[in-house]
């Protein structure tokens, strides 16, 4: 199975047919680009302007229905004209930042918008580069290396289509954008469509748009009335404020604490609403550890005492905290917000301004609060724990899970994913097609830096000589301080053995070496010795045990017969198997909790040991 990584757009170098074109673009990092072409032998030139504004119109109608109400965490879906050479297509680009179910929408638009139009064709790609194929790596043909890959994916009615080797020629090479389109236009018939590919590159797809309104948090938070005027007016502009608070610095801090500065959202006239997040930016905020600016200290202060009873506290608290972030960063973006890039934030500039023209007399009372929708409503937060036991029962497929248990860790799609990634590693390690040269690298770089001759003389330099299995084996049982075992096979000759190639040695090689084996062999025996008579190779883990065992061996044997070599046999292995256990748990206790290869052993065996908490002096 060819490994797939993934490569940014701005790794390749163009070198279409017409040879080098100069270097590409670099795409902005957590961003997704969606080009749209219509490419059909049946298109009129003079009607593709007004067929293309028909797709954008169409997309910008879809996008109102799937996404209505959704808040973007940077951009929105967006496409306009581009012209470059002689296609003329439509282009966007959308920056999702942290929330990468942005991007999964956009792709879930395009492909249900590529099933409206029989001759449209997307490209979409991030600063990854074909991050669909990465999605579908374990499908995919064995030809299509990362390095080839570009301009080779398009979606097409619903689907997902690959053009194949013939359109570079045959020959193992990315593809222009013209080429890619030019090929499609003379050969559609001739793509890749896989089954497998699509599901695999789809997958996430699968929970929209459901996932939509999963993706949505509402929660009760303190904030002034001002600013909930605004939140009213446009939900959206939540997004570049949660950011203006989450990515803050020394310079956007001093509109907090600059005692000379008017605030825009000073904490006064403090109601407690509830207001809609995604979930994204709701763990953003409540993730991050800020201690109140000097004019909310006093709010806080008050908060404590008004409350009736501790509960009352931990709420009217949380609440607080939370408004006083998304104040702050309200705070911090109204700074040269009318500047900013960013159209969220522009919107809010112009809302801030109107709203400061008006005064308070455009503020909602609390009478026309309570008549809004879901002004009371406050989601359960339980999605932000995360329990590790069941992240670990997840991960084993729900193997083992506890009597007890309530629920499963996160939700379906989570699950799903998670096992996913499970079952693709085992079935990575499990690949019995793969040799011992391990995973296979399709038309990688090899490495020439050894030459062939070196190979020839090292090859040369080898010669067979014997390998003895049992003598090896009991050469490292004794080493281990283990009983010796007779060999399976007492009659074995020195010409069984297996051949195995070694570098050649002269003969005043073999006498040094010779010489060595004696000198080693003597320091390992004097280190035995010492080992022994210091306990550390007693295999018997109760001395005393040992000597009320043989006492009551002389005795019984007056009127017992002995006991036979079966059972002494069986003594050692009780003994040895004690010591194994004594062992991996002084592994497991080394690791402090943390994960080691004794935990790891005995999880696989199904066996979980409690975290030893307190030190005891036994063992």
């Amino acid at each position: 199975m060819a490994t797939h990584r993934p490569m940014g757009s701005e790794d390749r170098i163009d070198l279409s047919e017409d040879g080098f074109t100069g270097f590409p673009r670099k795409l902005p990092e957590n961003c997704v680009e969606y080009l749209l072409f219509l490419l059909g032998n049946g298109l009129e030139a003079r009607s593709l302007l007004s067929d293309l504004e028909n797709v954008r119109k169409s997309a910008s109608r879809l996008c109102d229905k799937v996404a209505k109400g959704y808040i973007w965490q940077r951009d929105s879906f967006q496409l306009r004209l581009e012209r470059d050479q002689d296609l003329v297509y439509l282009r966007g680009a959308t920056d999702y930042g942290d929330a990468v179910e942005d991007e999964w929408l956009v792709v879930y638009l395009l492909r249900e918008l590529s099933k409206s139009f029989p001759v449209l064709w997307i490209r979409v790609f991030d600063g990854d580069g074909e991050f669909l194929l990465v999605e579908a790596a374990n499908a995919l043909p064995k030809w299509l290396s990362p390095e080839i890959d570009s301009n080779r994916v398009w979606i097409h009615a619903g689907k997902l289509y690959i053009l194949p080797l013939a359109a570079s020629s045959g020959v193992k090479r990315p593809l222009s954008l013209s080429e890619a389109t030019n090929y499609i236009k003379s050969s559609s018939d001739d793509l890749v469509h896989s089954e497998f590919v699509e599901a695999e590159a789809f997958y996430r797809l699968e929970k929209y748009p459901g996932q939509i309104s999963d993706s949505i948090h509402h929660s009760l938070v303190t904030i002034p009335r001002k600013l909930v005027y605004i939140l009213h007016e446009n939900p959206s502009v939540i997004a570049p404020a949660v950011e203006a608070f989450y990515l803050r610095d020394a310079v956007a801090m001093k509109s907090l604490t600059s005692p000379s500065r008017d605030m825009h959202f000073p904490p006064d006239d403090l109601v407690t609403v509830s207001v809609k997040f995604t979930k994204v930016l709701f763990a953003q905020l409540k993730s991050q550890q800020f201690s109140p600016p000097p004019v909310w200290a006093t709010v806080f202060e008050a908060t404590e005492k008004q409350a009736s009873d501790a509960e009352d506290v931990q709420k009217a608290l949380a609440r607080l905290e939370i408004g006083m972030k998304l104040t702050s960063g309200f705070e911090m973006l109204a700074t040269d917000a009318d500047k900013k890039d960013n159209r969220l934030a522009r919107e809010f500039a112009m809302l801030l301004e109107d709203l400061e023209e008006d005064g308070a007399q455009v503020l909602p009372t609390n009478e026309d609060m309570e008549a809004w929708e879901d002004v009371r409503r406050d989601d359960d937060e339980s999605w932000l724990d995360i329990n590790f036991e069941d992240f670990e029962n997840e991960l084993q497929g729900n193997r083992g899970l506890r009597k007890g248990d309530k629920g499963r860790f996160g939700d379906s799609s989570a699950q799903a994913d998670l096992q996913k990634i499970v079952s693709r590693f085992e079935s990575f390690l499990n690949d019995e097609s793969a040799g011992i040269e391990g995973a296979e690298m399709e038309d990688m770089d090899e490495d020439d830096d050894m030459s062939g001759e070196d190979e020839d003389d090292s090859d040369d330099e080898d010669k067979v000589v014997s390998f003895d299995e049992d003598q090896f084996s009991r050469m490292m049982r004794e080493m281990m301080g283990l009983p010796t075992v007779q060999p399976t096979n007492p009659e074995k000759t020195p010409g069984d053995s297996k051949p195995i190639l070694i570098p050649s040695i002269t003969n005043a090689d073999e006498e040094e070496d010779e010489d060595e084996d004696k000198a080693i062999k003597q320091l390992a025996a004097q280190m035995e010795a010492e080992l022994k008579g210091h306990g550390a190779l007693k295999l018997d883990p109760e001395p005393e045990k040992a000597k009320a065992i043989e006492a009551g061996n002389d005795t019984n044997s007056k009127g017992k017969a002995k006991m036979n070599n079966e059972e002494e046999s069986s003594e050692e292995e009780v003994d040895i198997d004690y010591n194994l256990a004594k062992n991996l748990l002084e592994s497991f206790k080394s690791q402090a909790g943390m994960a080691g290869p004794a935990g790891n052993i005995l999880g696989m065996m199904g066996l979980q040991l409690p975290r030893d908490e307190d030190e005891e002096d036994g063992d």
